[in-house]
């Protein structure tokens, strides 16, 4: 049974939060972050997004997402164990996703809530630091766990992960307390911990079971809920849309994939193009736009840019950090 959720207080803008998402390669999941910025930006969200990139991540990227207001970290790869039995990954690239324990060395940081890239935010959630300490939060991968028997696509505990956590929750979205001990304990843990299917998602259910929390749906919706538990959805509610099913990242969006050429998934859709398409949600100060970011390596600056496009030209591209960064 799914213990109780816990009950949010009122918010108040206190030093030592901020929200944190992940970033890896030279793809289009920069679009996930930018837009995720700027939904912040639009529900008046009172902290920063501090965004964690690997080394692979080039620069107009960090650029683009600088412009945005975001405050760059860069981290190393972790590696899990290897498996003798090939991938034991349902996606091969879930292996990545173990960068993530990297966000508990963001010490900084007292509280902080961890976005995905593919995640939009549609009302403010700040009130969330605001629960008590000392708990690891996150929302049920299924709603089927709060009500009603275990569904068919319900994810399967790993025996070799040990004692089943109360509830498994799904971890695109979460809120934790960065700690060094913390960090080292999850490093040291993960070297004699049997990789699962479901990556660092199974291993943090694993390690914090015994002070998981959880949070309502509300705060993570998966889309694939819509249909699997529509009953359940209160649609009208949700402060957080997790585009987590194949086909539906807005930025790749075509219709064509299964339960993609529903009205509530085209809805959702289009909420998401409406906010990264504002041109008033872009970050400004003064009429410049400033951040920090990386300029080589681990090697941090404060660049002082103009307003950059979301796809910038190729002669921008090649010039873009020429004396960019004072030191």
């Amino acid at each position: 049974m799914t213990p109780a959720m816990v009950n949010i207080p009122a918010t108040k803008n206190v030093p030592g939060r901020a929200y944190v998402t992940f970033l890896a390669g030279d793809g289009e999941y920069v679009k996930g972050v930018v837009a995720l910025a700027k939904g912040l930006r639009k529900v008046n969200a009172a902290y920063p997004l501090v965004v964690a990139v690997l080394a692979n991540v080039p620069a107009e990227h960090r650029c683009m997402l600088v412009n945005q207001g975001c405050i760059i970290r860069q981290i190393d790869e972790v590696h899990p164990p290897v498996s003798d039995k090939g991938s034991p990954y349902i996606r091969s690239y879930f292996a990545l996703n173990y960068c993530k324990l990297r966000l508990w060395e963001f010490v900084e940081y007292k509280k902080m809530i961890y976005l995905d890239a593919d995640i939009q935010v549609f009302d403010n959630i700040d009130h969330l630091f605001d629960s008590p300490d000392g708990g690891f939060y996150g929302v049920v991968d299924c709603l089927c766990e709060m009500d009603g028997p275990p569904c068919s696509q319900k994810v399967q505990w790993p025996e070799e992960l040990g004692r089943e956590p109360p509830f498994y929750f799904n971890g695109g979205m979460f809120m934790f307390e960065p700690s060094i001990s913390t960090y080292h304990d999850l490093l040291n843990t993960l070297k004699i911990t049997p990789p699962s299917p479901f990556a660092e998602q199974d291993f943090l259910n694993m390690f914090f079971r015994d002070i998981l929390r959880p949070l309502p749906p509300v705060y993570n919706l998966l889309v694939a809920m819509l249909w699997r538990h529509p009953e359940l959805v209160e649609m009208e509610k949700v402060k957080a849309v997790h585009y987590c099913v194949a086909g539906s990242k807005p930025w790749k969006y075509t219709g064509k994939e299964e339960y993609m050429d529903r009205e509530d998934i085209k809805m959702l859709v289009k909420k998401w193009w409406d906010i990264y398409n504002d041109e008033t949600l872009d970050y400004r100060s003064g009429g410049t736009i400033t951040g920090r970011g990386v300029a080589d390596g681990k090697n941090w600056a404060t660049p002082i840019l103009r307003p950059l496009p979301l796809d910038p030209p190729l002669h921008w591209r090649r010039s873009l950090f020429t004396g960019l960064f004072r030191f």
